[in-house]
């Protein structure tokens, strides 16, 4: 056989009509599975390719679901980027990446560009979004799921946990061991706004245990991380030690700030307790261990994963809110 292997090709090789041939390479379940391995083994002898572009003009389907993550380095972001990545491409489907770099701005440009590409579903890091993102998106009636926070007017469907609640376990476990002068330590206001929720969840729980003020204690612009949290402990000097507790909006800027105090000589945590959040690898090999907060980033992609293979099949009707919620991990420096 010369020349370009078509549809025709592989249909006249197995006997088959070329709309059969279609749905079996399309993993149609009305095509039984013998007969779609039969196809898929003749059209890979052949060398045929399955003309994904035309597939989708006849069906308006593109074949992929678009994705927006504030960083790609992030190490949380990246599991659930990998659990979504192995279930989608497990079912056939592609993911296109954005990253936002933690403004809602840079979103509202990915969102418009996204929407181009016709996507099957929209799967959006974050409950906070510009008006105009919002507005392109109903405008749209696509699927859209927003992950990793449980936003109070959501888009569409949900996936994540509440920031606030998860602070709330840590603050009360700093109270329980007598730690009661606390600071917390993020990025600066207006970028990172899951930090801002944890920020404002911090205060409502020292609030709640009749503790004195949070110190706040800007780490610089988002994304912070080890060296932010260093250069905030090598600006504060030994002053450090008149908090009881560091509360730091991520393991890396703990990690960072509990470098920098034992370089200075200070004891952790008889001296200072220092904690972290999401579980990152780094709270676990560090030494003394990081006491955390266990967000299920992995878990978050594959519930996201199970939901979006739920709307395709047309099981999902009304608006799916999944609260994976988070664990305390008390580590050893608190």
């Amino acid at each position: 056989m010369t020349g370009r292997v078509t549809m025709r090709d592989v249909a006249q090789a197995v006997g088959m009509s070329p709309m059969t041939v279609s749905r079996a390479l399309r993993d149609d379940r009305t095509v039984n599975a013998q007969t779609r391995a039969r196809v898929r083994d003749v059209a890979q002898q052949l060398g045929y390719v399955y003309d994904s572009t035309a597939q989708a003009f006849r069906t308006q389907k593109s074949g992929f679901v678009a994705v927006t993550l504030p960083s790609v380095n992030n190490a949380n972001f990246a599991e659930t980027f990998r659990a979504l990545t192995s279930g989608l491409g497990a079912a056939g489907v592609q993911l296109l990446l954005g990253s936002t770099n933690y403004r809602v701005e840079r979103e509202e440009e990915l969102v418009r560009q996204l929407l181009t590409r016709n996507p099957e579903a929209l799967v959006l890091t974050g409950g906070h979004h510009t008006d105009a993102t919002r507005s392109l998106i109903k405008g749209r009636g696509l699927p859209v799921i927003e992950m990793w926070d449980l936003p109070r007017d959501p888009l569409g469907h949900v996936v994540g946990f509440s920031n606030s609640d998860a602070m709330a376990h840590l603050v009360g476990h700093l109270a329980a061991t007598g730690r009661r002068k606390l600071a917390f330590v993020g990025a600066s206001e207006g970028a990172d706004m899951r930090g801002a929720v944890r920020r404002a969840g911090v205060v409502r729980a020292a609030e709640m245990h009749r503790l004195p003020e949070v110190t706040m204690i800007d780490a610089g612009p988002a994304p912070v991380s080890m060296r932010h949290g260093a250069a905030v402990i090598e600006a504060l000097g030994r002053d450090v030690a008149k908090y009881d507790a560091l509360v730091c909006v991520s393991d890396p800027v703990a990690f960072g700030c509990l470098s920098a105090v034992q370089r200075m000589g200070l004891s952790v945590p008889d001296d200072l307790a220092i904690t972290g959040f999401g579980h990152f690898e780094v709270a676990k090999v560090s030494n003394p261990r990081i006491t955390t907060v266990n967000v299920q980033a992995e878990d978050i992609g594959r519930q996201v994963v199970d939901l979006l293979q739920g709307i395709f099949d047309g099981d999902v009707d009304a608006p799916v809110r999944v609260d994976v919620g988070s664990e305390l991990v008390v580590g050893e420096t608190s």
